[in-house]
């Protein structure tokens, strides 16, 4: 090689490695604007609106702030970097997860042309990693002036609503809500395992107040239409109501730990504590059936303190769904509260447990069942409203599920409410009664007015009248004893209420050793 032939590539590669470094310079200018979002404007206007900025709620949870994020500079050049919405992957304690969240600095965080396939390949990427799914929503909804791009065809907006239910019970997917959600995208919080939203800034709704007026002639308040205490007290689609992000950011967290990164593992135990210090079990449950006790101390008091988080607390009190751990296994309680409507079902109720059941089943947890109720609800205004159909959806639920699942008898247990409940017949792995069980087909009540009826008001004298009734009630009391149906083999023990912790963590250890095997089947014909 000649000295020539040296001196040119020497300049070559001077020119090369000042091109090099302006690329570079670049590159970090660009990452740099992209992180930011939206206009300082958009910006500040979130901050003053008591909201956070999207990278900011990652930085608050993920670990160590860290995390990688794929398609940051997606149609950047056009000033809508990212296309409004962030896909990142990171650690929340210690476990891999992903994470999908919209920039409202950028167009109000709406659905572009590359939103879609952001969002999509994030999805498939998390399942097939076997790793949960958190969708941070906040969103004005779907740009009418890109439909033609991303609405109809066989790659569009709706793919994200297809690939959440081939997930569906996969891997875990939570959606919080810290602002709008409005038409299409508001199905994606539906379609989730787990919806907590933000009071005074979240909002879901298929039409927005403005069309429903233009539409239906009514007017209505953004609020009444869609805010997140509606959504948690009325409608059911709210699972958890918060006062601001960090508690959002907060209850997503402590929600994940009680569940697998994915179906195929078992829910992840925690280190042990006792129970929260106050009353014994035994003082907390009246002996007498007409007196009312508080389900929750219950709770409180037989599960690791600090450990119980409550699912749709706000909807349908009557039935408790929540989250604990007993001597640090994770389990999932299904409870009647008789301080709400005597702990009767209702079809908000039987729905609202039902789909608990489901999300337990998926993920491996095993379920406890604490019984103190009268059946289901009856009358005209129930009957109207489904009772039988709604009611069947739990029957079905609790008859599929393939858990480890525990029912124990509080108190009283009759009739069809008592077979929602996992009464014997729906196969639990065992029935633990209390001292205080009283399982029958009904009440003293209603089985002596049923059976006495014409007897009863033929007994022209009041004191007569009543003294019959009592005896006959007292009659059919003694037949639904505890120790006659542990006589009869009807449970698998009767436990002392102060040991029931006890007995409960030595069958949890138990029982999750066996292999759950479902139903061999296509497709179940799911009530609705």
């Amino acid at each position: 090689m000649s000295a020539k032939d040296i001196k040119v590539d020497e300049s070559a590669a001077v020119d090369a490695e000042v091109a090099d470094k302006t690329v570079h310079d670049v590159l970090a200018e660009y990452l740099v604007e992209a992180r930011l979002g939206g206009s300082e404007k958009n910006r500040t206007k979130i901050k003053e609106s008591g909201k956070m900025l999207v990278r900011e709620r990652l930085a608050h949870l993920f670990d160590d702030e860290e995390y990688v994020e794929d398609g940051l500079l997606a149609r950047f050049t056009e000033g809508l970097p990212g296309d409004a919405v962030v896909c990142a992957y990171g650690k929340v304690d210690g476990r891999q997860v992903c994470v999908i969240a919209n920039d409202y600095s950028v167009k109000a965080g709406t659905w572009g042309k590359r939103t879609f396939e952001k969002i999509t390949f994030a999805q498939e990427t998390a399942t097939a990693a076997g790793i949960p799914i958190i969708y941070l929503f906040d969103s004005a909804g779907a740009r009418i002036d890109e439909q033609l791009d991303s609405f109809a065809g066989r790659h569009a907006w709706g793919n994200i609503f297809y690939n959440q239910v081939q997930i569906s019970g996969r891997v875990p997917q939570v959606c919080a809500l810290f602002g709008p959600s409005p038409a299409g995208s508001a199905y994606v919080p539906a379609l989730c395992d787990l919806t907590v939203m933000v009071r005074g800034h979240a909002t879901a709704y298929l039409g927005s107040p403005r069309l429903a007026e233009m539409v239906t002639g009514e007017k209505v308040t953004l609020e009444e239409m869609g805010g997140a205490e509606m959504h948690c007290t009325v409608s059911g689609l709210g699972d958890v109501l918060v006062e601001n992000d960090i508690e959002a950011l907060d209850a997503i967290r402590v929600w994940l730990s009680f569940l697998p990164a994915n179906w195929e593992l078992p829910a992840p135990m925690a280190e042990a504590s006792e129970p929260r210090e106050g009353r014994k079990l035994s003082d907390i449950v009246p002996l007498r059936e007409a007196e009312v006790f508080d389900m929750e101390e219950f709770i409180e008091s037989l599960v690791d303190e600090g450990s119980y988080f409550p699912y749709k607390e706000l909807f349908a009190p009557e039935m408790i769904t929540a989250f604990a751990r007993i001597n640090g296994q994770p389990v999932g309680l299904v409870a009647n509260q008789p301080m709400h409507m005597g702990g009767a079902i209702f079809p908000n109720s039987s729905d609202k447990a039902a789909r608990f059941i489901w999300i337990c089943n998926a993920y491996n947890v095993p379920i406890i069942f604490l019984v103190d109720i009268a059946g289901y609800m009856i009358g005209s205004e129930v009957e109207r409203q489904g009772i039988i159909r709604h009611g069947a959806k739990m029957i079905f639920a609790v008859s599929e599920c393939r858990v480890p699942r525990i029912t124990v008898l509080v108190r009283k247990a009759y009739g069809g409410g008592y077979l929602a409940m996992s009464g014997a017949p729906m196969n639990p792995d065992a029935i633990i009664a209390l001292p205080t069980a009283r399982p029958a087909l009904m009440g003293p009540d209603a089985a002596v007015n049923g059976v006495y009826y014409n007897q009863i008001h033929a007994i022209e004298d009041p004191a007569e009248r009543k003294a019959f009734v009592a005896e006959k009630q007292a009659e059919y009391a003694e037949g639904i004893d505890v120790f006659k149906i542990a006589d009869a083999n009807a449970v698998e023990a009767v436990v002392p209420t102060d040991e029931l912790r006890d007995d409960l963590t030595k069958r949890l250890y138990l029982y999750k050793k066996r292999k759950a095997v479902p139903v061999e089947r296509r497709q179940a014909v799911t009530p609705v």
